[in-house]
Order: C-alpha cells, then sequence, then structure tokens
C-alpha cells in the first residue's frame, strides 16, 4: 500500500498542493543522482531546491570522484583495490567512522563511477593520486570541475521527465498517523537572504523523501555551536546556501545527529581571497602533490604535503599564520593546472628565483634555498626522509621560476550529519527506522569520521544518491 491508499490518507493527501511518488531535496551531485535513480525506475519525482540555480556546493567543487577498480585504473596499470580505498578512508577517519557507510562507498564507487562515464561525464585520462590515498584513484571530470558532473545529471533529469522547483526552501517534514514521512512543509519563491521569504505550501510523497541537502559549513551560528573555534573570523569554501535547515527539520523530526563538532577544514585555502576561491586548485594540484609547503618564519618545511586533510590542517593552524605552497612550471604541467586565473587575481605569485620569492614573503634566503634543494634531491631520489611525503612517479625536482601561495586552511565540509544506516534509510535516536526518509551525501553523518579523505566527497554523494533513489522508489 502505498501512505495515501486508506480513505483516511486519501482525505489527508488532498491537503497536498501537489504529490509526486519521490520528493527530492537538494540539486547537487546526491540529490540529482537520486531524483535520476528513482525516475529511472519509475516513479515520478519533484526535486526542490532552496537556491536560484542549481547544484549547490557540487557545481563549484574540483570535480574529482575517488574510485577504486575502475576502467580507467586498469588501463594505466594502477593497482588498487576497494578493500585499499576501505583502509585508507578508515584511517583518515581515526576509529570514528560509520564502517557499514564507508564500506558502501569504497565498494561501490568503481560502478558510481562507470555510471557517470555512462551518462557522458567527461573525465581526464590522468588518474591523480589526492592526499591521504594510499594509490592513485582520483577521476578528474573536465576541467577540474564539478559542473562537469552537474551538467550531464541535470540534462538527464530534465530529459527523463523529473521536476525541479528552485527558491523552494523546506521547513518542515509531513508524516501520517504512522509516523511516515509523506511530504514536505515548503515555501516557494524563498530568497536565501532573507530567512522568512516565500509563500507556504505542501508538498507530498507518495513513496518517499529524500534528504540531500548538503552541509552546514556555511551555517556560522550552527557550525560555531558545535565548535565555537569556528566563528564568522574563520571562512568557508562553501556556497551561502550550505546552511542546517534541512538537518535541523530532520532532527525535529526526530532524526539522530552524529559527530556534529566533526567540521573539515581543506587545508588549501587562502586568505588572500573569498570562498573558495582560485587559490585551492594550484595547492591542491601543484604545490601539495609535486612541490612544497614551508613555514615563511623559518623557510623550512613542517608536514607531509599529502597528508590527509586533518593532518595537514592542523599543522598549518598550528604555526599561528598562513604557510606559502610552491610549485614549479612543471608541477602545474603535469598537474595539468593552468595558474593564470590565480595570478591574475594574485592569489598566486611568479618568482624568478627563489630569493625573489624569499624576499616577497619575508623568508630567510639562505633556509628557504637550502629546503628547496633538500627537498629536490628527495625527489630525484624517489624518497622524502624529512616526512615520508609519497614522492609521485611524474614528479621532477623544483626548478625556477616558481608559483606560490600563502595558504590558510577554511571551513569546508561536515562530517556530521544524519544518522542513516548502508541503505540510506534515516534512523532516530532510538536506531529505529524513520518511515519513508532516506538521506544522501553530505548532511549524512559518520562516513567519514574525524577527516574526510579529498575527492571521496563525491563518491560518497553518487553511491548513496543511487542507494536512496533505488529504495525511494520501490
Amino acid at each position: 500500500m502505498t501512505p495515501f491508499q486508506s480513505a483516511h490518507e486519501a482525505e489527508f493527501a488532498a491537503t497536498m498542493d501537489v504529490v509526486a511518488d519521490v520528493l527530492v531535496v537538494g540539486s547537487g551531485f546526491a540529490g540529482l543522482t537520486a531524483a535520476l535513480t528513482a525516475r529511472r525506475l519509475g516513479a515520478s519525482v519533484n526535486v526542490i531546491e532552496k537556491m536560484k540555480g542549481l547544484g549547490g556546493n557540487s557545481v563549484i567543487s574540483d570535480g574529482v570522484i575517488a574510485a577504486a577498480g575502475t576502467s580507467f585504473q586498469k588501463r594505466q596499470g594502477i593497482e588498487d583495490s576497494p578493500e585499499s580505498m576501505l583502509r585508507d578512508m578508515l584511517r583518515a577517519g581515526r576509529g570514528l567512522s560509520h564502517e557499514p557507510l564507508a564500506r558502501a562507498v569504497a565498494f561501490g564507487s568503481a560502478d558510481a563511477f562507470e555510471w557517470l562515464l555512462e551518462l557522458g561525464v567527461a573525465f581526464q585520462d590522468k588518474v591523480e593520486r589526492s592526499g591521504g590515498h594510499s594509490a592513485s584513484r582520483g577521476h578528474v571530470a573536465g576541467r577540474h570541475t564539478g559542473a562537469a558532473i552537474i551538467h550531464p545529471l541535470l540534462r538527464h533529469c530534465r530529459e527523463e521527465g523529473v521536476a525541479i522547483a528552485t527558491q523552494t526552501v523546506l521547513d518542515a517534514f509531513v508524516t501520517n498517523q504512522s509516523g511516515r514521512v509523506v511530504g514536505l512543509d515548503v515555501r516557494e519563491g524563498h530568497d536565501y537572504r532573507d530567512p522568512d521569504s516565500g509563500t507556504p505550501r505542501r508538498i507530498g510523497a507518495a513513496r518517499a523523501v529524500v534528504l540531500a541537502c548538503g552541509g552546514y559549513g556555511a551555517d556560522v551560528a550552527f557550525r560555531s555551536v558545535q565548535d565555537p573555534r569556528l566563528d564568522a573570523t574563520v571562512d568557508t569554501t562553501n556556497k551561502p546556501s550550505a546552511l542546517a535547515q534541512g538537518l535541523i527539520a530532520a532532527m525535529r523530526l526526530g532524526a539522530a545527529p552524529v559527530q556534529l563538532s566533526r567540521i573539515q577544514l581543506g587545508p588549501w585555502g587562502s586568505p588572500d581571497e573569498k570562498g573558495f576561491g582560485t587559490g585551492p586548485g594550484f595547492a591542491s594540484y601543484a604545490a601539495f602533490p609535486y612541490g612544497l609547503v614551508v613555514n615563511p618564519a623559518t623557510g623550512k618545511r613542517f608536514m607531509n604535503e599529502l597528508g590527509d586533510r586533518r593532518a595537514r590542517s592542523d599543522a598549518i593552524l598550528a604555526l599561528g599564520h598562513p604557510a606559502v605552497s610552491i610549485a614549479d612550471e612543471m608541477a602545474c604541467a603535469v598537474a595539468s593546472y593552468d595558474p593564470a586565473k590565480a595570478l591574475q587575481r594574485g592569489v598566486v605569485r611568479r618568482f624568478e628565483s627563489a630569493a625573489e620569492l624569499a624576499a616577497a614573503y619575508d623568508m630567510p634566503v639562505d633556509a628557504l634555498e637550502q629546503t628547496i634543494d633538500s627537498f629536490a634531491a628527495g625527489v630525484a631520489k624517489g624518497e622524502d626522509a624529512a616526512f615520508g611525503k609519497s614522492i609521485l612517479a611524474d614528479a621532477q625536482p623544483p626548478k625556477p621560476p616558481f608559483y606560490a601561495m600563502r595558504t590558510w586552511p577554511k571551513v569546508h565540509f561536515t562530517m556530521g550529519g544524519l544518522r542513516a544506516d548502508a541503505e540510506a534509510r534515516v534512523l532516530d535516536c532510538d536506531g529505529r527506522i524513520i518511515p519513508g526518509l532516506y538521506a544522501a551525501g553530505e548532511v549524512v553523518g559518520g562516513t567519514h569520521g574525524d577527516s574526510r579523505l579529498g575527492s571521496a566527497a563525491i563518491a560518497e554523494c553518487i553511491v548513496f544518491g543511487r542507494i536512496a533513489g533505488r529504495a525511494a522508489a520501490r
């Protein structure tokens, strides 16, 4: 039986402004994946998005999906396995990961990647290795942009009959007499700059609701309650839409929160620009994998540039001031990173020598030159004796001219969220399933524990978006 088959429920359904089989909250990777999956199983699907534009944080992401055992890896002779990816995720999680969720991501990642290929997502031939991963498993969409994944997802959703409403914000979940989620109270015409704006409506879900509204990285009030250090003085890479509204609505319904204080800082942010900006591409794909990061007060390295995000962010914060990330032209070329935009904005700077670079950042020149020479010698030998950084196969000793950027962490991802099981069902504080409610993506807590590995978020969104979409359509 559907929730609306009894006489009482039919009367209840009549109070809805519109009814679809499946309602999806959020238009990022997880939401669109769930919507398309449910639609292909014959369900009518409505997606609501609180912003005017579609794609959420996903559309401005770097578009790299971690996947183990893919056709791309096999073609390039890269040895990898879901077991290895799971071990890496659990190691980064520092004992706090909910293993069934992490396992689902690792073991579903290759199928998720191949599914994106089938949708027409274009990936670069090069498979990258992100910090904390023991193998090259970062598959790069388009020109390092999440839009290269969002646009094909949107095209298929529209072509296959998924209805999408923008500027529609979730206020509350609607339940029937038995406690099953059967709809949403929303406001249409919402402007995120005015929290109370919009016209109230009630929309129904004959089968299920999928919550895929993302994290709360831009919600200063909510995140600073969880971690008082992350007040308004700490910038975020997230869009202004990354708020806790959907999460709070689910908690009011009785959904259990998980690890809300686990908030990840991106170690590659720049204090010289607001938001995500242009700098993370330079640090993530050129400087961290192929170059070096130094303390400007000493001119020396202080961390493994390919450690996980928590380790790198903590190391930079411990300095008490921004670090300086350095790479050369060859590193940018190998990483397929074009520094032109970052150079134009003054976030990344170009220097003809180490001495010129040292002077620009008030560094001791002798110490910097010695650091660069020592690092270059290690790259030539294929080993980093100082910090144990993995020297990538295509890495070359750095030489002038150099590119450099001031580096300071920013709030990037929220590991905390709702409690859900490996079938994407949302659970209450007693561990009971909340019928009719599924969740996917960053709104789910526990998958990554203490620290998410770079490129694992898109894998999580696609894997659990498909799981939630299949379940919701039943």
